[in-house]
């Protein structure tokens, strides 16, 4: 369990964009590789060169000694500063006291172990003001020749960190150019897909790029035009059906008008009830199918609602937070389907149903029993019912809250239940209307 929570932990720390976690991907390697480039650079190239120049540094100091020696004391001088303008070395005989050179220095040690190996002597280093000192004995005189501290240092870190900085500048500028190319066409897949209701007038993708994007692209338009299709011929197919049930529908409530009176009374109810079920059955598919074909039209939003919520025999409660003239467009009559649905859903299994209204939102309120966190997603599936009995007088066909889902989808709206402040539920229905201009 523990195990499994760190895991959860570890992903959300994880960056959720697929460039954020492609470049944090690429700054793990290459910060491996930096690392071994500066360990294979620091073995195979700066020690030896470092070795090699410590000994051919050491070589000049023994040589410059020797020279220094061996020529006549009035041409010393000469040499003296020729060593001090070419190669910027100081012969100093007289002896200073200088410190011991105590600070780490990379290059002097390896240079201490080269002019101990030429002189066969301890050597000592001494550290001057501006000047690193050494002690080169030759010929019987004590010679201290000064050079500088950075004269040949080689600066590891500042290598690492140049090739750590270039390097992830590098891998970043190539990190967002491949991720631009792969996200930029998976982003519009995205937005289509999210913005896709089985509508026909969607616009397809480009199938342009990679071969495995345009196959993306190629396969999600297939599918956008199958679904299109398949719903406009799913609503067709309910429309004729619906429609075509109104006839023998008819015939039978005449038919059962024309009974003789010695028919039996609660017989010809329960005939009654039946074929008032099946009205509302179709009536409701018609609707359905007459609010996914409807095209959005500048709306009165406070008083469309206001008219729609007149209808309804039990008083309903509005609370309105929006202009009187403020006009939105939207599918008026899946609008007003959306609405007489949960308001009706709620008057069935409450007695107090308030509405509250803003620009983007309505959010219908009851004091029912309410609706179990676990079932709210079931029930707006077709025909669920949260009470076991099927009788339509205490709950009606089951249709409703499916027509809401259906239409809401459609028309790109959403609607989710909460719980209420009145103690029951609280259908919150985003239909995100676009204001227009009212005239």
């Amino acid at each position: 369990m523990n195990l499994l929570k760190r895991i959860r932990n570890s992903e959300s720390l994880q960056p959720q964009s697929l460039l954020g976690r492609t470049n944090l991907t690429l700054a793990i390697s290459s910060f491996a590789i930096v690392l071994v480039a500066t360990f294979a650079l620091n073995v195979f190239v700066i020690d030896p060169i470092a070795e090699r120049s410590a000994d051919d540094e050491a070589a000049l100091l023994v040589l410059s000694a020797q020279t220094w020696v061996e020529l006549p004391p009035q041409a010393r001088p000469y040499f003296e500063l020729e060593l001090a303008q070419g190669h910027d070395l100081i012969i100093s005989v007289a002896e200073q006291s200088l410190p011991p050179l105590e600070r780490y220095l990379p290059f002097t040690q390896i240079l201490v172990e080269k002019l101990q190996q030429r002189l066969a002597i301890d050597v000592q280093m001494y550290d001057g003001e501006d000047l690193i000192w050494v002690d080169v004995p030759m010929a019987g005189y004590s010679l201290q020749i000064g050079f500088s501290p950075d004269r040949r240092d080689v600066q590891l870190l500042y290598v690492a960190i140049a090739i750590a900085t270039l390097g992830s500048g590098i891998v970043f500028l190539t990190s967002l150019l491949i991720v631009r190319r792969i996200a930029r066409p998976l982003v519009q897949v995205g937005k289509q897909a999210e913005a896709f209701r089985g509508l026909a007038e969607i616009e397809p993708l480009p199938e342009t790029g990679p071969r495995e994007l345009v196959l993306l692209a190629r396969n999600f338009n297939t599918m956008a035009d199958e679904i299109a299709l398949l719903l406009a011929n799913r609503t067709t197919l309910m429309a004729g059906i619906s429609h075509d049930l109104r006839t023998p529908l008819t015939r039978m409530r005449l038919a059962l008008a024309l009974l003789p009176d010695d028919i039996d009374p609660a017989l010809a109810q329960r005939f009654e009830r039946n074929l008032e079920t099946m009205d509302t059955l179709i009536t409701d598919a018609l609707r359905f199918a007459q609010g996914t074909r409807e095209t959005a039209q500048p709306v009165a939003l406070l008083a469309y609602v206001t008219e729609v919520l007149e209808t309804f025999d039990q008083d309903v409660e509005l609370f309105a937070t929006i202009d009187d003239d403020l006009v939105v467009s939207l599918a008026p009559n899946a609008f007003s389907r959306v609405l007489v649905n949960l308001v009706g859903n709620g008057i069935k299994y409450a007695s107090s149903v308030s509405v509250s209204l803003s620009a983007t939102e309505i959010v219908v309120h009851d004091n029912g029993p309410g609706i179990p966190e676990a079932e709210r997603s079931s029930v707006f599936q077709p025909f669920y019912r949260l009470d076991a009995s099927r009788n339509p007088s205490s709950g009606g066909s089951g249709l409703g809250l499916a027509v809401v889902q259906q239409l809401s989808g459609t028309h790109g709206w959403q609607v989710e239940i909460q719980e209420s402040h009145l103690g029951g539920a609280a259908f919150h229905w985003r239909f995100a209307a676009q204001p227009t201009m009212s005239e």
